[in-house]
């Protein structure tokens, strides 16, 4: 199926965008639906997946910005396959178990606004298409937890937004930088991470890199000491907030450091790294 990278991250948004004119009596039986579409979706693109191909598939590329290198890129891997299946299937579990009373219509909505971030995040190889995916994410997140948390749920959610907000500015000028470096090197602009994967980078440039990456990842995974936002996200989110926040958006941090560990694996010398 052509294009189906692109239906899995927009079709939970379009979809999204219609629950506004869903009966409210409608929207959870509308929500599971939606969820379980996007489910079968992705078991498609499991069962399509070539398992000898260690090289990216269903790969989508369209310029966007082609003088600075911007692309709309996309593509999945043996690591990104994984985890786009396991936010689908997260998702759906999480609608069809929602245990919350009051606006389930804005509640279904959000999840699915917040389901095309998180498909979005695995599946983009573009630098700044993934950026803009991942600071998406914040906003339905920030709004389940401040809308249906617990008593400290205003607190909690602009904790969260506070410090997730700040990692990830501190990760762009990471990602600046690395196309900056990318430009001075070949003479072009690329914010394509398979780009990137083939630079040969002087060791103090890996090292103010990865420090720029690391504390972007780090306080999403969360990692000590950047971790006192996540107690009380927890804490105050409501249940489907803390599940998806466990299961799926915890595990982006996890997953931008295993996927740039191609560029900063090798901190004593320069190297050429690959995708093998």
């Amino acid at each position: 199926m052509d294009y189906i990278l692109s239906i899995l991250v927009f079709f939970p948004a379009i979809a999204g965008l219609l629950g506004f004119v869903i009966e409210k009596d409608s929207a959870r039986v509308y929500g599971v639906t939606v969820a379980a579409i996007e489910f079968f979706l992705s078991l498609w693109l499991w069962f399509s997946f070539d398992g000898s191909n260690a090289g990216m598939q269903f790969v989508e590329l369209i310029p966007v910005i082609p003088d600075f290198g911007v692309n709309y890129y996309l593509g999945v891997d043996g690591i990104s396959l994984f985890i786009v299946l396991m936010t689908t299937m997260m998702t759906l579990i999480g609608i069809m178990s929602l245990s919350v009373k009051e606006n389930v219509k804005n509640m279904i909505i959000t999840l699915l606004f917040l389901e095309m971030t998180m498909v979005g995040v695995f599946v983009s190889l573009d630098a700044i298409i993934f950026y803009l995916f991942w600071e998406l994410s914040l906003v339905p997140m920030l709004y389940i937890i401040g809308a249906w948390g617990g008593p400290l749920r205003v607190y909690a959610a602009v904790k969260f937004f506070l410090y997730t907000f700040a990692g990830s500015l501190i990760m762009l000028v990471g990602m600046l930088f690395m196309a900056y470096t990318y430009q001075s090197l070949t003479g072009v602009w690329s914010f394509a991470l398979t780009d990137w994967y083939a630079l040969v980078l002087p060791v103090s440039y890996q090292m103010w890199l990865f420090a720029a990456f690391f504390i972007g990842f780090a306080i999403k995974v969360p990692m000590f000491p950047f971790h006192t936002w996540l107690p009380y996200a927890h804490g105050q989110a409501p249940t489907i907030g803390s599940v998806i926040l466990a299961a799926v958006l915890l595990k982006m941090g996890t997953y931008g450091f295993v996927r740039s560990r191609y560029c900063f694996r090798c901190t004593v010398h320069a190297c050429r790294c690959d995708l093998r």
